[in-house]
């Protein structure tokens, strides 16, 4: 592609001087529309599929997707078209379509943004301030505390906010087009078929704006690089049929959680959480490698200070397995790495007689490296767990399938994502956006999350530029107890929004 093809246009030069009015606008919008919206949404116990399964009785899906929606037709935008897709089984989207203010920008060859994010919810989680809760939203200090605010029901809220704010200040942009799905905590399983079937009407994406990622500090725009990829699932040994007294039966028969452990040392090195098998590895990108050693000399040590460390043995806090910040970051993002979310066959403390218990339970989140295939790595990782199991225990391991790319029975994982190369034009107005609004360039930094959608975009639309940001900065705590959204970081990032979505408008004549 040449400097001039649509998809990689120069920068508008009116963007960087309409910064301040944008930022006002959107200073306004949250405090009077986005905020209010949101403390009804965290109310709503919105749980995504894969951890609510009767979530189309009960409702609270179809009602974050109905007052999203609603929200959405109430603004004043020329030419909006919104539609709620539902195909037969699957979680709804709302797609809406707003047409181009830059001339030519409505042609059919003319270059489309596609703005993304999700309305389903983790589930609750315990450890919450006693004044907090997940569905109890609470505005403290410029916080809105509350599942879900931050990950990520702000962005269909703040995507057509940045889109009006242009248009407040009658700034070319060209068409932008919203998809905001239901699915993403459970791994988007159902957001394939919606692109399939909405692909005629996105039209030629030529720049993704992904809300739903995090960021280093509150303090610049964070541009995401890549995303870790996932397998999920649950770990189960049988020994017995039911549960025998310990005293008549230990040392005797196997214990079926030291049998389990067994298994999880062919994966994993107890000692150094090193993953072993090489599959599960790749090597890393020298261009992600200098980036992270920028990021590294940027935060310092709050890579790994922002987490709420326990006190250790000596009263000190506990230790990261790194305190070195560019180890701390690719240890983060581009490492496999396991950890167990959950566990069953445990009777709780209370109630915990002297029985053997018959079987061990353990739900497991495998983290993987940007450019390790996800099915791949879920299929080996069955084989691995479950093959020649000791004293022939009943081993198995069923993924949970949360990129929905298994089928046929066959055991699925999430594929991550690794960016493309940033057009000029794109990485110019990002320090652009983030020196008119933050007062420092964009910083860029890879995510040990997982978001499905990403590498399903990009085998969709190659050419496509990529931004993909958020408001996940230190101690926002998503998934966990005390989420919280950072509201002033929110305003600042739907300018820095807006202003990039100015500069992907195709040149106009001279």
């Amino acid at each position: 592609m040449n400097a001039r093809d649509p998809l990689l246009p120069p920068p508008p030069p009116e963007a960087p001087h309409h910064a301040a009015a944008i930022a006002a606008f959107c200073d306004r919008t949250w405090d009077e529309a986005i905020v209010p919206a949101l403390i009804d949404y965290i109310a709503i116990p919105a749980k995504s599929p894969l951890f609510d399964a009767d979530w189309q009785s009960h409702g609270h899906i179809e009602r974050v997707i109905r007052d999203a929606a609603q929200w959405v037709e109430r603004q004043p935008v020329a030419g909006l078209k919104l539609e709620v897709v539902r195909l037969p089984g699957r979680t709804p989207v709302i797609f809406f379509d707003v047409p181009a203010t830059c001339p030519g920008g409505n042609a059919s060859d003319a270059p489309t943004v596609l703005m993304y994010g999700h309305l389903d919810k983790q589930p609750e989680f315990s450890g919450w301030r006693n004044d907090l809760g997940p569905w109890t939203p609470k505005l403290e200090s410029g916080l809105l505390y509350g599942r879900g605010g931050a990950d990520d029901g702000y962005a269909v809220y703040a995507s057509l906010t940045a889109i009006m704010a242009l248009d407040a200040q009658g700034i070319p942009r060209p068409r932008c087009v919203g998809l905001i799905e239901s699915c993403e905590e459970s791994g988007s399983f159902d957001l394939p078929a919606y692109i399939d079937a909405l692909k005629p009407q996105l039209g030629r994406v030529g720049l993704v704006v992904c809300l739903d990622s995090g960021a280093g500090n509150y303090d610049q725009l964070w541009l995401t690089t890549s995303l870790r990829g996932m397998v999920s699932g649950v770990l189960k040994v049988e020994v017995l049929t039911e549960g025998v007294h310990s005293g008549d039966s230990s040392g005797l028969v196997p214990s079926s959680f030291r049998i389990l452990r067994q298994v999880l040392d062919r994966l994993e090195d107890s000692k150094t959480g090193e993953l072993l098998p090489a599959s599960f590895h790749c090597e890393i990108p020298a261009d992600r490698v200098d980036q992270a050693r920028a990021t590294a000399l940027a935060l310092g040590d709050e890579v790994w200070k922002r987490f709420p460390w326990a006190c250790g043995a000596d009263g000190g806090p506990s230790l990261p397995t790194t305190s070195d910040p560019f180890e701390a970051l690719i240890r983060r993002t581009w490492k496999p790495t396991l950890s167990v979310t959950g566990a069953d066959g445990f009777p709780e403390m209370h109630s915990a007689g002297n029985v053997l218990r018959p079987y061990t339970a353990f739900k497991l989140s495998l983290r993987l490296p940007p450019l390790v295939d996800g099915n791949e790595a879920a299929a080996k990782l069955k084989a691995l767990l479950e093959d020649n199991a000791p004293y022939n225990a009943k081993v198995t391991f069923s993924a949970d399938g949360r990129s929905g790319g298994g089928g046929g029975g066959r055991p699925s994982g999430a594929t991550g994502w690794n960016a493309p190369t940033l057009a000029p034009w794109l990485e110019e107005a990002l320090n652009s956006a983030s020196q008119n609004h933050f007062g420092e360039p964009c910083g860029y930094i890879g995510q040990g999350g997982t978001i499905p959608l990403m590498s399903l975009l990009q085998r969709g639309f190659p050419a496509a530029q990529m931004m993909v940001c958020g408001v996940l900065g230190p101690k926002s705590n998503a998934h966990g107890p005390n989420e919280f959204l950072h509201v002033p970081y929110g305003k600042k990032l739907t300018a820095a929004v807006a202003q990039v979505i100015a500069a992907a408008a195709p040149p106009q004549p001279a």
